[in-house]
């Protein structure tokens, strides 16, 4: 059963992936080189899509760098979860945020937020069933869970890092990017689908650029009303 593999552990990166992942993150996440830079425009669409719905307070899991922030028009209430304060501690879209959490689980487990998003982020969360849970448990009634995900498992996504990100990462440092792949994500896009479905009971799912899994470089995941006791009993 999936939710048997949860918790799950990262595979090891070598020592020299290990020696320059924390900077190779930072690039990756700034979009700072030619080809990261391209890779981060079409990932604009996923944040177009979280930032396609109003209304606050406003809770993003895994803020990064808060780069997302640019795409929000108006927001109000906005409260991030990032445990690694170095990466935005010198934005200039910081003195937007409300609140600071280093994890969900510091959140007063009450029905706080209109939305909850979360771009690039749900592949790399290793006890993924209950960061889904206490979404469900943190919206309103009316709220909405967001998020953008790669296609993680698909052909194309496979593809596209392998012809972007992989041969600069390659050109820089002489290392196969597959291994930070597989180090990150760990999950899947149908993985991370499934488990939303089993927390939410109203799931809608658009893929970029074509509609198939395997022919898509993104998801986004639309998801109302959860089930409050999936959501308890996960906990």
């Amino acid at each position: 059963m999936l939710f048997e593999t949860y918790p799950r552990v990262r595979p090891p990166l070598t020592p020299a992936h290990e020696r320059i992942f924390a900077a190779e993150y930072k690039l990756n996440r700034d979009g700072a080189a030619s080809i990261e830079h391209l890779a981060k425009r079409v990932e604009g669409w996923m944040h177009r899509k979280v930032a396609g719905i109003p209304g606050s307070p406003v809770l993003e899991i895994g803020a990064g760098t808060l780069n997302h922030l640019r795409f929000e028009s108006t927001i109000a209430d906005y409260d991030i979860v990032e445990p690694f304060r170095e990466l935005f501690a010198d934005s200039p879209c910081l003195p937007k945020v409300r609140r600071v959490f280093a994890n969900q689980a510091e959140i007063p487990a009450e029905p706080s937020y209109v939305r909850i998003i979360s771009v690039a982020v749900l592949e790399h969360l290793t006890d993924l069933p209950r960061e889904l849970a206490r979404s469900g448990l943190l919206l309103r009634a009316d709220g909405v869970f967001q998020a953008g995900i790669p296609s993680e498992g698909g052909f194309l996504w496979w593809l596209g890092w392998r012809c972007t990100t992989g041969i600069t990462y390659w050109l820089r440092n002489r290392l196969d990017y597959g291994v930070i792949v597989k180090h990150e994500h760990v999950n899947r896009a149908p993985e991370i689908i499934g488990l939303t479905r089993h927390f939410f009971r109203n799931v809608r799912i658009t893929r970029f650029p074509l509609p198939a899994h395997q022919l898509s470089l993104y998801a986004y995941l639309e998801a109302r009303d959860p089930d409050l006791e999936r959501c308890r009993a996960a906990l």
